[in-house]
């Protein structure tokens, strides 16, 4: 990357982030200062990325130590959306890595994606990403849903069913939310908008075919690790939630 490029992509940030900020400014909206500090974390923390990953790339060794500090801090990250305390951080952790290995494998072993840590850890990066986002959304979903209604859930311990019976029908329409947004991303991807492993690709130089190729992988691989993920935090957590109702 030129110094030219660095430039030319800082003036249209710039541009971008004054356009955002004359929009809420005029209507009054009090996200520019949170919105600041956003955009300058997102750019040291893209420059120090971006470091760390071309180190990884020359040093294929030291992946596996990467890939693993990005599921501990997945882990942690949806154990802090969560709420629960720090006491659920090893099983949402745990879901957070069995979804993405779930989606992981079977592309590995299919050699689906050609092998080598350039194609491998950023595709492994997205499904913890995904699977971190359900973790996240299933918890605190199922948290917010038991606060509410822990009436019917008293009635079914009443009845005489497990803790884990009682949270059962909670713990469904939890893991169906958190699915959505994924679901509706595969199913509009290429006629509402272009994913952003395609459109990488393209701007990559990569030609249409492989482009929607790897996009198709990264979809299918999202929803293998979402649902995993979802399904595993409310497994591992009904026992606890549906001994007690959660705190406020």
């Amino acid at each position: 990357m030129t110094t030219a490029t660095v430039l030319r992509t800082a003036l249209a940030g710039a541009l971008l982030l004054g356009v955002f900020l004359a929009v809420t400014g005029a209507a009054r909206v009090r996200v520019r200062r949170d919105t600041a500090v956003a955009v300058l974390r997102a750019a040291v923390q893209l420059v120090a990325v971006a470091v760390v990953i071309a180190w990884v790339f020359r040093h294929p060794g030291a992946a596996a130590a990467y890939l693993v500090v990005m599921v501990a801090v997945a882990g942690w990250t949806a154990t802090r959306r969560v709420g629960l305390g720090t006491a659920t951080a090893a099983p949402l952790t745990l879901a957070v890595l069995a979804g993405a290995a779930t989606a992981v494998l079977p592309v590995v072993a299919s050699g689906a994606l050609a092998p080598g840590t350039p194609t491998l850890v950023p595709f492994a990066a997205q499904m913890i990403g995904g699977a971190m986002s359900a973790t996240a959304v299933t918890g605190l979903r199922l948290r917010d849903d038991l606060r509410t209604g822990w009436d019917v859930v008293e009635g079914w311990l009443a009845l005489g069913a497990t803790g884990r019976q009682a949270v059962a029908e909670h713990a469904r329409v939890a893991v169906g939310r958190a699915l959505v947004p994924g679901i509706d991303q595969t199913r509009s991807a290429g006629l509402v908008t272009l994913p952003g492993a395609f459109v990488g690709l393209l701007l990559g130089g990569a030609g249409p075919a492989q482009a929607a190729q790897v996009q198709l992988l990264v979809l299918v691989g999202l929803l293998a690790a979402q649902a995993v993920a979802g399904v595993l935090t409310t497994t591992l957590l009904a026992g606890r939630l549906g001994r007690t109702r959660p705190g406020s």
